[in-house]
């Protein structure tokens, strides 16, 4: 089969590599959507060793997409049909720990301190016809959801229903989301669903739009003036109830946390880069609350996916391209442009 590998410096290639066979403990699915994130950036334009980017190592290139979704073609040893139906529809929670610590046993395999496989990073990803991966990974598709938005649930709408979660969101709040890319676009589209008032901030125009689409009360252009100002007229002075920071950009990671009022809330899920925050006056003489939100656990993968589905929430607006793998050169460049919604490629 044909894999989609990351080269560093923008580059990519399309390699050959044999058709995954099961071990015990795991499987084979079939691919049918794997979907295309924010953070592939970072692999795509490393230069080097892409996967040193985000900490997790070097090595061999690897087939990318980290956000695989298909159906169980083969079981290996150990493995049973109650477990993994074969045709099963699935997502994958994309990690593999040890198994055996209390954040594997919990469902938060990439937090092991054993050591983790990232699959699309360090290990074979879902840009390819198949994947192979332990059956402890596998996550149910409801059968009212669509391949395209199992993918997208499995990392970048995940990401931003755990950051959410995580606030505590609710009808009561005002949302800052700083980045409308599609982990910012999910986290509008939820942050609604979940009964809040959500201003969208984004400093492209394309994605503004879409975040106007997607139910943002109103729209941003945090280049056009000072957006904690902004944000403080629009809540009569007090700041927004919580904030989620999606761009990983340091300003906008600035004023994420100034923007939010006393006893204000918090949430960073763009990876890398750095912030610099006066921690007395940002953080303490306003009791803000700020957390660090990595993806989410593999319950809480599924409980993303039921969320949408029982709402019907219009997940696959997300995406403004599909892809077939051969036309993966022109898609990350395109993708790599950051002015489009999300990209998926489909088997």
């Amino acid at each position: 089969m044909r894999g989609v590998v990351f080269l560093g410096d923008r580059k990519l290639e399309l390699r050959e590599f044999p058709d995954p066979a099961p071990g015990p403990g795991e499987v084979v699915l079939a691919m049918k959507a794997s979907g295309m994130c924010g953070s592939d950036l970072h692999f795509y334009r490393a230069r080097g060793g892409a996967t040193a980017s985000l900490g997790l190592g070097g090595g061999d290139p690897v087939i990318a997409g980290h956000e695989p979704c298909g159906v169980v073609a083969e079981r290996g040893p150990g493995v049973s049909e109650r477990e993994a139906p074969t045709g099963q529809r699935v997502m994958v929670h994309h990690y593999k720990g040890c198994g055996l610590c209390k954040h594997c046993r919990v469902g938060w395999s990439q937090l092991c301190q054993q050591g983790i496989v990232v699959y699309g990073a360090t290990g074979h990803g879902g840009h390819a016809a198949y994947i192979k991966v332990p059956a402890f990974t596998l996550v149910p598709l409801p059968d009212e959801l669509t391949f395209e938005e199992g993918a997208a649930v499995s990392c970048g709408t995940g990401t931003a229903y755990g950051a959410l979660k995580r606030l505590d969101l609710s009808g009561r709040d005002t949302l800052a989301v700083f980045g409308q890319g599609p982990v910012g676009l999910s986290a509008t589209l939820l942050g609604r669903a979940m009964g809040a008032r959500v201003i969208a901030l984004d400093v492209v125009p394309e994605r503004r739009a879409l975040a106007t689409k997607f139910g943002a009360d109103v729209v941003l252009d945090p280049s056009a003036g000072d957006p904690v100002a902004a944000l403080r007229e629009l809540t009569h002075g007090e700041g927004v109830d919580a904030a989620v920071e999606c761009s990983a950009h340091p300003d906008a990671r600035v004023a994420a946390v100034r923007c939010v009022r006393t006893w204000g809330r918090v949430a960073y899920v763009g990876e890398g880069g750095n912030v610099t925050l006066d921690v007395s006056k940002d953080l303490l003489r306003r009791q803000v609350t700020l957390i660090g939100s990595w993806t989410f656990s593999a319950m809480g993968q599924a409980e993303c996916a039921r969320f949408i589905a029982d709402r019907k929430l219009p997940v696959d607006r997300l995406f403004t391209h599909r892809f077939k793998l051969d036309e993966a050169a022109a898609a990350y460049q395109l993708f790599d442009t950051q002015t489009t919604g999300k990209g998926v490629f489909v088997m």
